[in-house]
């Protein structure tokens, strides 16, 4: 499988993802979900990934420690498509299968972009270094 990165094609941190991976040289191919849209199952799988590549951390009491959830950090809670449709809720409080369920059909709101890498390297969110380091360049 290639690497496909997920996204919105006029989206500006697309366009700075597009532009580091054309200058690294590096061959992807793109998936615009906003007009191919993307499946539950596929959510579900990528917030199994998120989770599964979390580190983990000493349980404390303390909910500003407790890493999000992979389903929660899919959400893109700055986006104006979010804040319509979630009524300003949270992931947390909406629960996983609201969450999911509303990012399938408002794939505006899925946080952006996603890189997956044979289907087992996930990138959420565009940053350099960690794409860098992950691609090997």
């Amino acid at each position: 499988m290639p690497l496909i990165v997920y996204g919105i094609k006029n989206c500006d941190t697309m366009k700075k993802a597009f532009a580091w991976l054309d200058a690294a040289g590096i061959a992807y191919a793109f998936h615009d979900y906003k007009k191919s849209g993307v499946t539950l199952a596929q959510l579900q799988r990528w917030a199994k990934q998120l989770d599964a590549a979390q580190p983990t951390k000493p349980a404390t009491n303390t909910p500003a420690d407790t890493p999000a959830q992979g389903w929660q950090a899919l959400a893109n809670r700055r986006g104006p498509t979010w804040r319509k449709v979630a009524e300003a809720a949270t992931p947390a409080e909406l629960g996983q299968a609201r969450t999911l369920a509303l990012l399938c059909d408002n794939t505006s709101a899925i946080r952006r972009p996603i890189l997956e890498r044979d289907g087992k390297d996930l990138l959420l969110g565009f940053d350099a270094p960690a794409w860098a380091k992950t691609l090997g360049k």
